[in-house]
């Protein structure tokens, strides 16, 4: 139900149970006022598109929902709806498998840009034979999903002004947009002006004394759950029981409140999407995963243990690679049912306090991440890999062309065209069999940000790695712009405006021409070059990638811009909409990369190699640009025991250090 009138909500308060005692306090009431990770009253909702890029495709052609579609890219299916499952119709099959399988599918090529046609993409009917000449375009799909991100706002704005009050402080709920299809929300606030509202007698209290006091005993009756909930059985064998606390109030309230924005995403335009609504991100995100499609899935405080129970640890994020192999070898299961046996003492003897203490806790659910809007990029990248090699300057050209489109069409979104944030830096990045170029040059400040102007400037990187006379035939171009700053502000000083010392000759640099040195050349071997990863704790369990979230929460979006739809989302997605307990939903083609432990579909592994390529030489070039001050700091060796943690980046009040899914 959505708000549509002053006081929509208001419903009688229950009677009041005089036998059971809250184990709540004011104080934690008050936590989930201010959307504290420590509050035990924690409500957090993860909404997912269902089968996205099919959703999309069905929308644009007016397509019923019981007519079979798949996406199609090149001779691969990356996303299938649900009236073609049934079939046998599923991703990674080939076009040909699908129509034997399925007569009547509608097979839909995504939209490309075409080398010669000028940045701008199309739907192409040609396009799955075209791979040489097309590249993939994701903005289609970012329009629909900005349309999605904007109805949820307005659905949660209307709440908000539904429930602010100045005698109950209600703050806002916050969204983080966690992929082009999916985002979390952080519905504490909400919930807090919708229980003041229903239940007076939980009056706000400001003595700090009174703060400790515990909540007067919730209502007895039995909680009204939605039809639609598909709720998660409690821990305990007994059935449910008229004894609710306030965290399953809480929980019962956030429901409502994503079942209204589900339902306003779906009047507005038509896309379906599933829920999970829970305590911490990690068992939202899980649950919304588990009753696909339509339906959203409730996990309250006393069923985690019952839910996580089901699950391989292995699909708990950070625990699917080397830290999940090692688990595994050392305890002989990947079942958290199995783990829950394992005292925190016998994880300390298997691994460094910090690990063992996560671990501890992560099969236990706890999570205590917070969700915070989404973090601002730092770069923007768009790469093609030829096959065959491109053999002139004219042709390459075409394809500065696309890329320079592409970037900008992102930069659009970051702002730029109300000049909130502009890039400072492009580059280009050439390699011609195992070399590899890289040229950059500023990017004028002096006037707006146009694709005119990109294209113009990877021009002039492109002439420069010419002029070296070693550029044909090229197997990959990449062209990045980087070095994000806020929008011009006024009444600089004049020291504002001043390049000194290494930024200075640097920039200076960048200005010779290339028979003077300009840029850098690198050899395959360059690579060793790059910082090494810090060995303790936890983190000795992942191999570093160079900035690929560039600092974001890993949940997020990658900043790379990638030839196909599906890579920089499905990085942290395995195969769309499936249920990650049933093995048997799979892909038996999946590729694991040595590097990152990511596991995707065969298909995408060339695609994700030069991604990671691209992103070695962003950081070999932020490497080269450091001064020496910086790199004597990296050669110190490591800080004293009580500073290092807050040297290398302290997390804020309430956050873990790392993130899960």
């Amino acid at each position: 139900m959505s708000p549509s009138s002053p006081e929509p909500f208001f419903a009688p308060s229950s009677p009041i149970s005089s036998v059971k005692r809250s184990q709540f306090t004011h104080r934690n009431l008050q936590q989930l006022r201010t959307a504290s990770a420590s509050s035990p009253l924690r409500v957090i909702a993860h909404i997912d598109l269902d089968g996205f890029y099919a959703q999309c495709e069905m929308v644009r052609l007016g397509t019923s929902r019981d007519t079979p579609l798949a996406v199609q890219q090149w001779d691969s299916l990356i996303a299938v709806n649900y009236a073609a499952r049934p079939f046998g119709v599923s991703r990674m099959i080939s076009a040909a498998e699908a129509r034997n399988l399925c007569p009547s599918i509608i097979l839909q090529h995504v939209a490309t840009f075409r080398e010669g046609e000028g940045g701008k993409w199309a739907y192409r009917d040609d396009a799955f034979k075209r791979v040489s000449t097309d590249k993939v375009s994701l903005d289609p799909y970012r329009a629909e999903s900005r349309k999605i991100i904007s109805v949820i706002e307005e659905e949660l704005s209307r709440w908000y002004k539904v429930l602010a009050n100045p005698g109950r402080n209600v703050q806002p709920a916050i969204l983080q947009k966690a992929g082009i299809d999916e985002v979390f929300i952080d519905l504490s606030p909400l919930v807090f002006g919708l229980l003041l509202q229903r239940y007076p007698e939980l009056q706000v209290t400001t003595d700090e004394d009174s703060k400790l006091s515990v909540l007067p005993p919730p209502p007895t009756t039995a909680l009204e759950w939605h039809p639609e909930d598909c709720l998660v059985d409690l821990d305990t064998k007994e059935m449910e029981i008229d004894d609710p606390d306030w965290d399953d109030i809480a929980i019962l309230l956030g429901s409502e409140i994503v079942r209204a924005v589900r339902k306003a995403v779906w009047d507005a335009l038509s896309y379906s999407c599933s829920g999970g609504v829970a305590k911490n991100k990690m068992i939202a995100k899980l649950g919304s995963a588990c009753n696909k499609p339509n339906k959203q899935t409730v996990v309250r405080n006393r069923a985690i243990q019952n839910f996580l129970g089901g699950y391989k640890f292995t699909k708990i994020r950070m625990l699917g690679g080397k830290l999940g192999d090692q688990v595994s070898a050392e305890f002989g299961t990947e079942q958290v049912i199995d783990l829950l046996k394992v005292s925190l003492e016998q994880f300390k003897a298997k691994f460094d306090d910090d690990t063992a203490t996560w671990l501890y806790g992560i099969i236990r659910g706890e999570d205590l991440s917070e969700v915070n809007t989404r973090t601002q990029i730092k770069s923007m990248l768009s790469a093609k890999s030829f096959r065959p090699s491109v053999n002139s300057t004219e042709q390459a050209e075409k394809w500065l062309h696309i890329f320079a489109a592409d970037i900008y069409n992102r930069l659009v979104e970051e702002g730029v065209l109300e000049n909130r944030r502009r890039p400072k830096t492009i580059t280009l990045y050439h390699r011609q069999g195992g070399q590899v170029r890289s040229r950059q040059i500023p990017i004028p400040a002096s006037k707006s940000i146009d694709e005119i102007q990109l294209y113009e400037l990877a021009r002039t990187l492109l002439r420069q790695v010419v002029g070296d006379g070693r550029a044909w035939p090229c197997a990959n171009l990449s062209l990045s712009v980087g070095g994000f700053e806020e929008g011009v502000t006024n009444n600089r000083a004049i020291d504002g405006f001043l390049l000194r010392g290494e930024e200075a000759k640097s920039i200076a640099q960048l200005a010779k021409q290339p028979e003077n040195g300009h840029g850098h050349d690198w050899e395959p071997q360059a690579n060793e070059k790059r910082r090494k990863l810090d060995n303790s704790g936890i983190r000795r369990f992942f191999n570093q990638q160079p900035d690929i979230n560039n600092g974001q929460e890993l949940f997020g979006e990658s900043d790379a811009i990638t030839e196909t739809p599906d890579v920089h989302e499905q990085l942290t997605k395995k195969t769309e909409d499936q249920d990650p307990t049933n093995p048997d939903q799979l892909s038996s083609n999946l590729y694991t990369c040595p590097r990152c432990s990511k596991s995707l579909d065969e298909w995408e592994r060339d695609e994700h190699n030069d991604w990671h390529f691209a992103k070695d030489l962003e950081s070999q070039d932020r490497q080269v640009a450091e001064t020496p001050q910086q790199q004597a700091r990296q050669t110190r060796g490591p800080t004293p025991r009580g500073r290092g943690r807050g040297a290398r980046g302290r997390s804020e009040k309430g956050q873990t250090r790392l993130a899960f899914s």
